[in-house]
């Protein structure tokens, strides 16, 4: 003990490797690793045998290979037999070393079989419950650590059985596969038949596939398998995956469909040989004992948990079987008719066993129906099962030799069906195919009566199979507990997991739970209990062993060894994948100049010359330069930096150029071109690659940019002579500015100072300039170069989509004013306004003339100092006065090179209020548009632009109060400021000039320049594009401004759209906010409509057609004003509504009334003044609702409310009507609704509409569920709370009886009312998910027929 210690300190003193270990030969734990801290001089042999230990794998059956670690370029297994210490195999102390444990020469590590019996006291535990992920049988504290375990692999090699792969929901499947796979009748029959391939396709034969199935459980060599070629051959599609049906019905359905498929076959009779017994279903007369019978079969026996209406389980099987053939005894009204006493007699009713099957079957009738709740439940009430089972006691001889026997074709238990009624399921009697789950046109067969079995000795049968379901009765997960013949030993298949169990844990399959805790037992008992149990009668004449190979029939031997190959193959491309890498790869068209991506798969025992080949067909570039004029170079996407060219080592292997494989690169390749009269250049790890853009400050250009190398530890001098070799500029004269990042200029002046230390990084972008100009003397930050460099870094590129033609005409209320100009009658302004209408041109010359003038007048800016004169006279043009889109020097500069120089005014924003409304969607595509915003008012400072301030309102009340009433019924709030809601105060009233109409802040020059577009096709008849480049950190409001001679309106006439990718439409509305969110090549659409202005809101106007399907119906955009009256609002809407949306009203025939969501509520009276009597916000709406005759609503104090009579005789809802009531009284409610309907005072009864208008309810709810006739005498106390107009009243008539309506009828209107109500958006009623029924295609196919379901 003491030399060991001894070692272990000696140990503590070297230096110790840290190696970490993936297996990839297990897809389960590929994410998981071990972790071995062994002593540098450890030998390269033990680390194998540690490994070997820790995963259980036979030592020398797997390799270990360099993984993702800092040992990449070795990629050869290590030798498990070296004696090398881990130092000397270059593994590194205090470093990771990142192992990877594959799979030697294709095969599969062997498993470490270990003794089983030390762990089965853990695993009792560990079997049931859905996909356990613990230890199994014979694994010890060394298989399994907190961070890794290797229980799917040590359940392989303990048991040798395969699993079976869940393809989504498919355990139920995969627990009757291997119940039929462990029967060795059923699996030795399947194997006898033999499939012909010319008579039916091998993917659509049920048979053919699960033969194939078996094969690989017997032989395969993987942990599971999948059972997508079998769920193919039932006609199932990746849907079915997703649908977990139950197993004794996917058992009755293969079960038919697999005698479908063998008919006229030596296994035609197999399924009923093996699975089917007789029974008699038999009613007797108590008065002359004259009994009528027929035979059933039955392919299963399904027992009840629980008797109907009983709290009691039954506590066993046996219990549950002597309760199944118990008689009743038919009396009183459910007499029986007997043919011979010619009377109803009293008769018993019941079934007797004739006949049991070799393998038996019992149902667990686990699944239920709570009549309370109306929902399925699942019984999780203990039953015990035995493991074996007599059922002699259960069969019937006697009654046979009965002379009275005879047969009755019309007993009562023809009636019922051929099994009794709360028990027994005819689970494969001759009635129709479909029905079944088989889409057949009919299913016939012959049944013939076997007499063999009925002696009592010979019915003991012994337990094999348990198929467990744990869950509920919503959904949960199988799996099966099957018995082996060949070794008696218990095993648990649970999907692709199996694992050895015992008779304890087929125990804790009977359900239950410990204690007893009176009728709710079930409901806190285990969910996880025995659903379907198959016996097997004990028969040695009869009990079959599984054929071994060399009994296998000739076909079965051939499918072994195609199977075989085919994992084989399987294996191969698996180590194929396993060495192949994966990269980016990018290549710049030399033609198209695009760059392209793709990924480049190649095995890593690939040359670099074999890659580039690969890569140059990839990218299709065959027909377009030559393979020599291709390599392939190491390169960073994401900075755009070469790294490294692979000169001289063109038969280099992939992987050690790539660092091995690995399941993702720090590094990409690029596929990097020439001309044929170009040399490649070499690029070396350490250098930095330099894109070099030349300015030349008399064009005001900037030139694409070309690549130079350069090595950090340059300095600026050395760089200078550099640059100067590669673009033939003088380096004395040389200006280099660097710009580090987004609007980040650095003038590398310091000549000694080196690249690194000026910043300089793997990717970077210069600026040079050489000239003998002036500018050179200047200081950076004042000179022409900066200038010009930033506003190249700030000039974006947009596309403007114009309107499709010039607007046809404005709101009344706009007004033009002369700046400077006192604040006269706004009628008297707008008459020396030059009208709109008429005298604006078109578009077309717009672009042709205006830019002439445009461009005088800049130059005459230029010239004079002057931004513009704002007395000149409001006759002449509206453009005149606008500031210059272009000059001279535009008209002929490059587009590409962005000539930047211009004048553009833009606002102070310190002197501007906040933006609080964000951008909504476009809804219409109007001139008017029906956008969820305000747009911000830009009162203009030139002498055609109004003076929003100064202007009187129209409309104005006079008013300067800011009070705002939670509702018109209450003014409690009135002269309080809340300036949450007002418009003047509202910081989302935003505008670009002052209250005296004067422009805010400084004059700054900013570049714009527009010119015509030819856009695609597909834009629109009569739409204009133009290519407008600006400078970004122009405000919004100047923008357009500097659009208006383009667009032919005036800035505060048109709106302004940002087109995202998905074409969705956001209207940008914050005047003083820049467009700097804005990128190169993005979209706006200008659209028509006048811009708000101070205390103006823009209002959705929505008609309220109360008896339509939907009553809520767009009508269109308005502008309500502050101090304006409801009337006066309404004196505009009829114009608008007239022109837009072709409504003829007058004023009196309609009103508005508040809209909250689609629920109508407050009637807004006509002298109601918007911001005092009514709350009005951004984004408002209201709703229209056209009257019948005169408006009723003339007080406050007035209620209106929607009612509608229910006629529970004709089982219908009459039309809404609206009552206005002068109070909140229940009386005369009562009054006003017996006024309408012509209903007596006293047989009146109301009640409240529940949820939001139009209160939609099923007739066949609405007698029943509203809370009628409520004990109250006003309406504005519990349960009503009527406090508003809108509210919903459904009335009716108490004399008036329900009509009664047939199943027939009932069921038709229930249809026509869930139609209804779906349509109208209501919720019907709760409905669970609905099952999809469980079919298997003989056809391969589902039937195309979709009139059935």
């Amino acid at each position: 003990m003491k030399k060991k210690f001894l070692q272990i300190e000696n140990a503590a003193e070297e230096p110790r490797v840290l190696c970490i270990i993936q297996d990839t030969t297990n897809s389960k734990t590929v994410n998981e690793r071990i972790t071995l801290n062994l002593p540098a001089s450890t030998p390269v042999r033990k680390l194998f045998e540690d490994v070997a230990n820790k995963v259980g794998y036979i030592n020398g059956t797997f390799d270990l290979v360099w993984g993702n670690g800092i040992n990449t370029a070795d990629m050869a297994p290590l030798d498990h037999t070296s004696d090398k210490s881990l130092l000397d195999a270059n593994f590194e102390p205090g470093k990771k070393n990142f192992l990877h444990l594959t799979d030697k020469d294709g095969e599969q590590p062997q498993i470490l079989l270990e003794d089983s019996s030390a762990g089965e006291d853990s695993v009792h535990d560990r079997f049931i419950g859905p996909l356990p992920r613990e230890g199994s049988v014979g694994s010890t504290s060394d298989y399994v650590s907190q961070s890794y375990s290797y229980s799917s692999i040590l359940n392989k090699s303990e048991t040798g059985y395969v699993g079976l792969v869940n393809q989504a929901m498919t355990c139920y499947l995969n627990s009757l596969l291997q119940t039929l796979f462990m029967t060795p009748e059923f699996r030795n029959a399947l194997y006898k038949w033999e499939f012909e391939e010319s008579e039916e396709d091998p993917v659509t034969s049920i048979p053919y596939q699960l033969q194939r199935l078996f094969v690989l459980l017997q032989t395969s060599k993987k942990r599971a398998i999948e059972t997508t070629d079998v769920t193919r051959s039932f006609g199932w599609d990746s849907s079915e995956a997703w649908q977990q049906h139950d197993v004794q019905e996917l058992c009755r359905v293969m079960f038919d469909a697999l005698e479908q498929k063998w008919k006229q076959t030596e296994q035609a009779d197999l399924i009923n040989e093996l699975y089917q017994g007789k029974l008699k279903d038999y009613v007797r007369c108590l008065e002359c004992g004259y009994e009528g019978w027929r035979i059933d079969t039955y392919l299963d026996i399904p027992l009840v948990i629980r008797p109907y209406g009983s709290s009691q389980a039954f506590a066993s099987v046996e219990e549950a079987l002597h309760a199944f053939i118990q008689p009743e005894i038919l009396d009183g009204p459910n007499q029986y008719f007997c043919e011979r006493c010619k009377k109803k007699c009293d008769a018993r009713k019941g079934l007797r066993f004739l006949h049991f099957p070799y393998l038996l079957t019992l149902q667990l009738k686990r699944f239920d129906f709570d009549y309370t709740t109306m929902h399925r439940i699942k019984l999780n009430d203990r039953m015990t099962f035995p493991e074996e089972l007599d059922m002699s006691t259960f069969i019937d001889v006697e009654d046979e030799k009965s002379p009275q026997t005879e047969s009755c074709t019309d007993s009562g238990a023809e009636n019922e069906g051929s099994c009794h009624s709360d028990q027994m399921s005819n689970d494969f009697s001759n009635d129709d195919g479909v029905d079944e789950g088989i889409c057949l046109e009919t299913n016939s067969g012959t049944e013939k009566i076997s007499k063999s079995g009925l002696e009592k000795n010979s019915l003991i049968y012994e337990l094999f199979s348990v198929m467990v379901h744990s869950g509920s009765a919503a959904g949960g997960h199988y799996y099966a507990c099957i018995k082996s013949f060949s070794d008696e030993q218990w095993y648990s298949f649970n999907d692709q997991h199996v694992s050895r169990i015992t008779q304890e844990d087929i125990k804790k399959t009977h359900g239950g739970s410990s204690g007893s805790r009176g009728y709710y037992s079930s409901a806190f008992a285990s969910s996880t209990n025995a659903y379907m149990l198959i016996y097997r009668l004990k028969d040695p004449a009869r009990n079959a062993k599984f054929l071994e190979v060399d009994e296998y029939p000739e076909h079965i031997k051939n499918l072994v060894q195609k199977e075989r190959e085919l994992e084989e193959q399987e294996k191969r491309q698996r180590e194929i994948e396993r060495n192949t890498c994966k990269i980016k790869l990018f290549c710049l068209h030399p033609t198209k100049q695009v760059m392209m991506e793709n990924k480049l798969e190649v095995h890593k025992d690939k040359t670099l010359k074999e890659a580039v080949e690969m890569a140059y067909k990839m990218m299709d570039l065959e027909e377009v330069i030559p393979l020599d004029c291709c390599r392939l170079v190491k390169y960073d996407e994401f900075h755009d930096y070469l790294e490294r060219s692979y000169e001289g080592e063109e038969d280099t292997p992939m992987g050690l150029l790539l660092g091995g494989v690995k399941s993702t690169y720090m590094f990409d390749l690029l596929l990097e071109t020439r001309k044929p009269d170009q040399v490649f250049q070499s690029y070396k790890p350490g250098e930095v690659m330099v894109k070099v853009h030349v300015v030349d400050l008399k064009a005001e250009s900037v030139a694409a940019p070309i690549t130079v190398r350069a090595y950090l530890n340059q300095t600026v001098t050395e760089f200078k002579q550099l640059i100067s070799k590669a673009i033939h500029l003088p380096a004395e004269t040389m200006r280099i500015v660097l710009e580090r990042c987004y609007n980040d200029l650095r003038l590398l002046s310091v000549s000694s100072k080196t690249l690194k230390a000026e910043g300089f990084f793997r990717s970077n972008k210069v600026f040079v300039e050489s000239s003998e100009t002036l500018d050179y003397q200047m200081a950076f930050a004042e000179s022409h170069l900066w200038k010009l460099l930033d506003r190249h870094a700030n000039t974006i590129r947009l596309f403007v989509l114009l309107p499709e033609q010039s607007p046809g005409s404005y709101s009344k209320r706009t007004a033009y004013q002369k700046a400077g100009g006192d604040s006269g009658n706004v009628d008297d302004d707008c008459e020396r306004v030059k009208g709109p209408v008429g005298s604006l041109k078109s578009v077309e010359a717009i672009l042709e003339e205006s830019t002439e003038k445009l461009k005088s007048l800049s130059l005459q800016q230029q010239q004079d100092g002057d931004n513009g004169d704002s007395s000149k006279s409001t006759e002449t043009s509206d453009f005149e006065n606008i500031e210059s889109p272009l000059n001279e020097r535009d008209s002929s500069a490059s587009v590409d090179n962005r000539e930047l120089e211009q004048h553009i005014q833009t606002s102070d924003p310190e002197n501007f209020q906040s933006e609080e409304r964000s951008d909504s969607d476009v809804n219409n595509d109007r001139s008017t548009s029906s956008v969820d915003s305000d747009i911000l008012s830009s009162s203009h400072s030139s002498d055609t632009l109004c003076n929003a301030d100064n202007a009187q309102m129209p409309l104005a009340n006079g008013l300067d109060s800011h009070s705002i009433t939670s509702s018109r019924r209450t003014k409690a709030n009135e002269g309080k400021k809340e300036t949450w809601d007002t418009a003047e105060e509202d910081s989302g009233t935003d505008s670009e000039y002052d209250e005296s109409g004067k422009s805010r802040g400084e004059m700054q020059y900013m570049y714009f320049k527009a010119e015509p577009y030819a856009a695609d096709e597909g834009s629109g008849e009569g739409h204009k594009w133009l290519m407008v480049h600006v400078d970004k950190r122009i405000t919004l409001a100047a923008f357009k401004q500097h659009l208006e001679p383009f667009v032919g309106v005036l800035s505060s006439h048109f709106k302004v759209f940002r087109v995202y990718a998905s074409n969705q439409e956001f209207e940008s509305v914050r005047l003083n906010e820049t467009l700097s969110s804005f990128s190169d090549d993005n979209k706006i659409t200008i659209r028509l409509g006048r811009a708000l202005k101070k205390g103006e809101y823009r209002v959705k106007v929505y008609q309220l057609l109360v008896n339509e399907q939907e009553p809520c119906k767009f009508l269109l955009d308005a502008v309500f004003a502050k101090g304006m009256t409801v009337r006066q609002s309404k004196e505009e809407l009829i114009p608008q509504l007239r022109e837009q949306c072709g409504l003829e009203l007058s004023i009196d025939r309609f009103r508005l009334r508040k809209k909250t969501w689609k629920n109508p509520g407050t009637v807004f009276l006509d002298y109601h003044i918007y911001e005092e009597d009514i709350n009005i916000s951004s984004n408002w709406e209201v709703f229209l609702e056209v009257l019948d005759g005169v408006e009723k609503m003339k007080s406050m104090s007035q209620l209106a409310v929607l009612s509608r009579r229910w006629k529970p005789s004709e089982m219908k809802l009459d039309p809404f009507q609206e009552v206005v009531l002068e109070s909140s009284s229940v009386d005369e409610l009562r009054e006003k609704l017996s006024e309408i309907s012509g209903i007596p005072l006293e047989d009146i009864e109301f009640a409240k509409g529940r949820g939001t208008f139009p209160c939609d309810i099923s007739v066949l709810d609405i007698h029943q569920d509203l809370d009628w006739n409520p004990k109250v005498s006003t309406l504005n106390v519990w349960p009503l709370y009527i406090c508003d107009d809108g509210a919903v009243i459904f009335y009716r008539d108490k004399t008036e009886e329900l009509m009664e309506l047939t199943d027939e009828q009932r069921n038709e209107l229930m249809k026509k009312e869930s139609s209804r109500l779906q349509k109208t958006g209501h919720r019907v009623t709760y409905s669970p998910r609905k099952e999809k029924a469980l079919k298997i295609y003989l056809d391969g196919a589902p039937n195309k027929d979709l009139t059935q379901d």
